[in-house]
Parts: C-alpha cells; structure tokens; sequence
C-alpha cells in the first residue's frame, strides 16, 4: 500500500526513491522495479555492503518488485567458492530473500556475442600493446591519450585474432580487446576501455571453458540488460563510469530495428558508508586475514557482515541503521557509536539480564551461616515483562569485580572498602570488615557482614547506601572464557598516517583482552548465538568456539560509549 501514495504523502523520500516514484508515475518502466546486489566474490562481505544490500532488496520490497544476488565473478584469480557461500549467507541473515542467485558467468557467451558484434561495427579492436603502455598512452586529465597503433586492424582481422584469444592461442597479456570510442575524450573511462583480457585461470562457475574474462565496465551493463533491471543502483565511484555503461548498450544495439534492441536500464549512483575506527578496503582486510593479525574473515574485530554476526550484533540494528543513515549523493563518515547505538536499543529490549564477574575477587560474609545456599528473584529484562524471573543462588563465598572494591578509596568512591557498606544486586546490604592479603601483599579475600533485614535490597530502618553491585555464588558460579573486544583501530581514520607511515601502525594493540570470568549458572545450557547483557558491563554472545563445559563469549559492545568518553577527556585537555 505504501508504493501506491503520491510523493506529497509520502514525506521524506530519498532521492533514489523520489526516482523510483517519478518513473513508476510516468510508466517508464512499467511499473515495474527490478534491482540487483552485484558483490564480486574476492572475500566476505563488510558493513559498507550491508548499505547497499538494504538499499537493493529495501526498494525492491517497498515497491513489490525484484531483487538477484548476482555475482560478479569475472576476476577468477581473486574469487573463491567459499567467498561465494559467505555472501549469500550473509544477505539472507540479514533478512533477505533474493529473486534469483545469479553469476555473471552466466551471460559469458552472451557478452562475447556483443563483442563479436561490436568489431564488426568497427568499435572495437585487438590490441597488442602490453598493459604499461595502455596505461601510459591514455593521457591525463590535461592531456588527451594517444591511439594505439593497433587500432585501424580490418575487421577480419580483429575477428580472427579475436577467436584465437578465446580459444587460448595467446599468453596472458599479451593481448586485449578494446572499444573504440575516442582517445581525446575529457572522460578517460571513454578512452578506447579495455573490454576483454586473456588470463588462462580456472574459474569457480565454468571451470576451463574459458580464459578470456569481461572487465566490469564492459559486464555490468549487460548483466543488467539481461535481467532487465530498471535501476541500476551504484557507490559514487561509478559515476565516471556512467557514460561507458550506456554507450556500452548503445554500441549494442546501434542499427538494430526496435524490436531487437536489448534492455536498456539506467544508473543511479549513491555515496558508499564510511564508518569510524573502520577499514573498509577489502584487499588490506584480506591483509589483515592473511598476516594473523586477526583470527579470520568473522574475526569479531573485522567490520564483515560475519565478524558482526559473531560478535553478536542483530541483522534488525544493522537495518534500522542503515535506514537511518539514508541515501546521500555526496562521501561522508559516520560515527561507529552511531551504529552501535542502534545495537543497544536493539539488545535492550530482547537480550536476558544475567550477572557475571569477569575479574573476579572473593568475598566471605563472615556473620552467613556455613553451608546454606537461598534461591533469591532476579527480573529477566525490566524491558519486557513476559521474560519474566530467575532465581539466583546466594551463599556465604561470593564473587565480585575487582574493582569493586579499593582498601584505599579515591575520592567520589562509593564502591565496597573499609567501613563501608553496598547493595548486592537482588540480595543484601554487605559492610566490609577487613581484608585478608597474600605473602606478597595482594588482596585474596574481603571479609563482610551482612544485613539479614535487607534481603531484596531495602532497609527497613531506611537507611540509604550509595552504590550498587553485583555478584555470583562461588560454589554454583560457572567458569567462562570472555572476550573483549575493541576497535581494531586506534584512530577514527584508520587510512591518516603519517608520510612514510604504513596504515598497519594504526592497529589497536589493546583491540582484544581475554579473561576468565564467574557467571551465574542459570547461563550454562547456553548456546553459540545466544544473546545477553551482563549486567553493568554491556552486551554478550556465546561464541561457536564454546564447547560443552567450557563456554565463550565475546562481547558485542558496551553500556556506554567508552570512547567517546575518552575523546571528550582528550578535548578538554586541549
């Protein structure tokens, strides 16, 4: 119903939407509206796609149209079968369903079809040059480029060379085909494009058929053209390439009568997210894949789709955020707190409350009797009132953070020291009566007394204390493997490095901490995926690599921004 409303009613539509709406009015398509997510398959997809991906299949469902997942697989040499799984995995986690799952080597014969074509028309041409000199004589933006001495071959004879580089006659580079277009051209995407080049690799969909592959510009159009999408939905850096797409088709369709032109669809560009203390360069994540400096492509620290999934982020806040950001024809960074904001009111309302102690510190209630274990009433998520309750073991050894206490107090610390006196979380108020330190004088225990009239966390007498904390049974607690984890860059622009400086000096050398932590018990029939927030300490998922007995989580993100605190400390320094 929402498709069928005039722009007036429809307040706030992006400009790729407003053009959907115009060209749905004037029935220039139709009515139809047929997009297409087009990831080359060279590693695993990242959150900058994860834009593009809700942007394909969102206008798609918006209006009751069409969205493939093609593949755009004409580098064999970088594309892999895995890469290939990962993605579709990754649109269909975060919530989509494509029409059809396509490869661009599907259209190989179609696309060499058009190329045949095009050198009997005389617009395109073998050329012997070698890459270098290609690139040598296309000139620069000041200067036009200089025709290749290859460029007038007869047409037979560009046919003939041409069918003896699909059946592999020549070695790689040593011939290409080009489009001739017009070397002077101020657009240097129109300098005579190499359309075809010879590489003798096996590829994933058509194994040895063939060792001559499209570059994209001579592809993308056509793939679109057969699956007659209707808009072509682009990142800005294809703006360039705008004109090459439609005199591509153009070409294509030059002296054919109407009825057996191919569909010609149209291009719209849109800015690419950037995103703070984020690496979105696929080769240098595949960098940081291949040298070890993380686990793998779903490493938690990785900005992939997968390391998102990992660490515990749902698809539902990846999509409002992506929703809020919006569509805009102009580069811009966004804030990553921006996106984990949406993370946390998105977990606030469906992850259980659960306590753990992840450095942990013991306390005896000296004056609770020895051997007795109660079952106390702990709220699921305040957020939602049909989580319902737990129960939580309370006995005489407890656990709690670290730093949670200080024999010595800084000012404003409210926490458990000396003499003073703290609410545990669901159960009692606790005064701390002394300490009791190893041969090297580290704090091993804390000793406490308790107040048995202020089981729920209420004195009767009304008297107040300042500070609440949490905690877990010793004897009933679990252990735990957690993982914190950090931005894998300690600066918002991982790529602003000095002169002389490699983008790798950047890396956060604190990006991950492990410790092992107390939970409660009520988390040991935990599973891989599932969702919770420890309470005061932030958001958690239970990693694949847990076993049975031996549990991991990794954390998925803070309560609170921590660095943004960091940078409001550094701002006021200044």
């Amino acid at each position: 119903m929402e498709a069928e409303k005039t722009n007036d009613e429809r307040e706030g539509l992006d400009f790729i939407r407003r053009a959907i709406e115009e060209d749905n009015k004037s029935g220039k398509w139709g009515g139809r509206v047929a997009t297409r997510f087009p990831p080359e398959p060279n590693g695993y997809l990242h959150i900058g796609h994860a834009k593009s991906i809700c942007l394909n299949f969102g206008v798609a469902e918006e209006y009751n149209g069409t969205c493939n997942l093609r593949y755009d697989d004409t580098n064999p040499s970088k594309e892999e079968e895995e890469y290939v799984k990962a993605i579709e995995g990754d649109v269909r986690w975060l919530g989509f369903t494509p029409a059809n799952v396509i490869f661009s080597s599907d259209y190989f014969d179609t696309m060499y079809e058009y190329a045949v074509d095009l050198i009997k028309k005389g617009l395109a041409y073998v050329d012997d040059q070698s890459a270098e000199d290609i690139r040598k004589n296309r000139g620069t933006l000041t200067a036009p480029g200089t025709e290749s001495p290859y460029r007038n071959r007869s047409v037979e004879e560009n046919l003939e060379l041409f069918d003896k580089m699909r059946k592999g006659d020549f070695p790689d580079g040593s011939k290409v085909l080009r489009a001739k277009i017009d070397m002077a051209s101020p657009n240097l995407n129109l300098r005579d494009p190499v359309m075809y080049r010879i590489l003798h690799e096996s590829h994933h969909n058509t194994g040895t058929k063939w060792c001559i592959y499209p570059m994209y510009d001579w592809a993308h159009g056509f793939e679109d053209s057969i699956e007659k999408v209707t808009h072509s939905l682009c990142t800005l850096e294809f703006e360039n390439h705008r004109p090459l797409y439609h005199w591509f088709i153009d070409a294509v369709n030059k002296g054919r009568p109407e009825d057996k032109k191919i569909w010609h669809p149209q291009q719209i560009e849109f800015a690419r997210l950037n995103l703070t203390y984020t690496m979105l360069s696929k080769r240098k994540l595949l960098t940081l894949v291949e040298e070890g400096r993380v686990k793998s492509w779903d490493d938690p620290r990785m900005p992939t789709i997968s390391g998102f999934r990992r660490k515990g982020y749902t698809p539902e806040a990846i999509r409002a955020f992506c929703k809020h950001i919006g569509m805009n024809k102009f580069n811009s960074t966004v804030e990553i707190s921006v996106l984990e904001n949406f993370l946390r009111e998105d977990l606030n309302k469906r992850a259980p409350r659960r306590l753990a102690v992840l450095r942990p510190l013991k306390v005896v209630i000296t004056n609770y009797p020895e051997g007795q274990t109660e079952e106390l009433e702990a709220i699921n998520n305040p957020e939602d009132e049909s989580a319902g309750t737990r129960t939580l073991p309370f006995s005489r050894v407890l656990y709690i953070e670290r730093e949670d206490f200080a024999e010595v107090p800084p000012p404003k610390y409210f926490r458990l020291f000396p003499g003073n006196e703290v609410r545990l979380r669901y159960a009692y108020f606790i005064k701390c009566t002394n300490v009791v330190k190893d041969a090297s004088g580290n704090i091993t225990e804390v000793h406490c007394t308790y107040d048995p009239a202020t089981k729920g966390g209420n004195a009767p007498d009304g008297r107040k204390v300042k500070s609440t904390i949490h905690w877990v049974s010793a004897a009933d607690s679990i252990p735990a493997e957690v993982r914190l984890y950090d931005h894998l860059f300690k600066t918002p622009d991982p790529e602003d490095v000095p002169e002389g400086a490699d983008w790798r000096s950047n890396l956060n050398p604190n990006s991950l901490e492990v410790v092992t932590a107390q939970l409660e018990p009520s988390l040991k029939s935990a599973k891989p995926g599932d969702r919770f927030q420890f309470e005061r300490h932030g958001y958690f998922t239970v990693d694949p690599d847990s076993t049975e007995g031996k549990l991991v989580f990794n954390r998925t993100v803070s309560l609170k921004d921590t660095w943004a605190k960091e940078s409001q400390k550094g701002a006021k320094k200044k």
